[in-house]
């Protein structure tokens, strides 16, 4: 289960993207010093097939060029679901989408064939096993194997490491050195 690609018989799939921006961007930000390229990211996890819903999940934090951030996400085509931090008593911050992703893609899966999760998140495990089985959904991830939970991996029909291509899926900071993989292609131009 290891990035495999889409054959022509899954074409006709109807699929659902599910992106977890935060997992996404501390994942990209603390393994690789870099941000996530989510347009290149999108046109990936569809592979072809028919697209019914993308939906990026955000936390607003009120930073600079934030809303910038989430236009350039609609203009992509994902539908932009977003929720306040959290600040508690004494300063601890949260903000995370688990139930909400969960929700969604559990409403959801009537309508799709195949669904992609975009998290290395280990509290999906029960969610996916539930799309699976119970609910009869095709289910890839989509993350950093750096950052995956090994359940989650093990768990789901089909795993697509970023690692292995972060040429492609993410953008650096102008100036900075870029590690190279075996893959020769260069670097997408920054779109956020």
């Amino acid at each position: 289960m290891n990035n495999k690609s889409t054959p022509d018989l899954y074409k006709e799939q109807r699929v659902g993207v599910f992106v977890d921006v935060q997992n996404m961007y501390y994942s990209a930000r603390n393994i690789h010093k870099a941000k996530v390229n989510f347009n290149t990211l999108l046109k990936e996890a569809v592979r072809g097939r028919q697209l019914i819903r993308a939906i990026a999940y955000v936390i607003k934090a009120d930073v600079k060029d934030e809303v910038n951030f989430f236009d350039a996400l609609k203009n992509f085509g994902y539908e932009v679901k977003a929720k306040d931090l959290q600040v508690f008593f004494g300063g601890a911050k949260k903000g995370d989408w688990d139930i909400g992703i969960a929700m969604d893609t559990i409403e959801l899966a009537p309508k799709l064939d195949a669904i992609v999760l975009v998290s290395g998140d280990g509290d999906f495990v029960p969610l996916v096993k539930h799309l699976k089985h119970a609910l009869g959904c095709y289910v890839e991830i989509m993350a950093f194997s750096k950052t995956s939970s090994q359940k989650l991996v093990d768990e789901t029909d089909n795993f697509i490491d970023i690692e292995q291509n972060v040429q492609l899926f993410l953008i650096r900071a102008e100036g900075k050195k870029t590690q190279r993989t075996k893959s020769k292609k260069r670097s997408p131009k920054p779109l956020v």
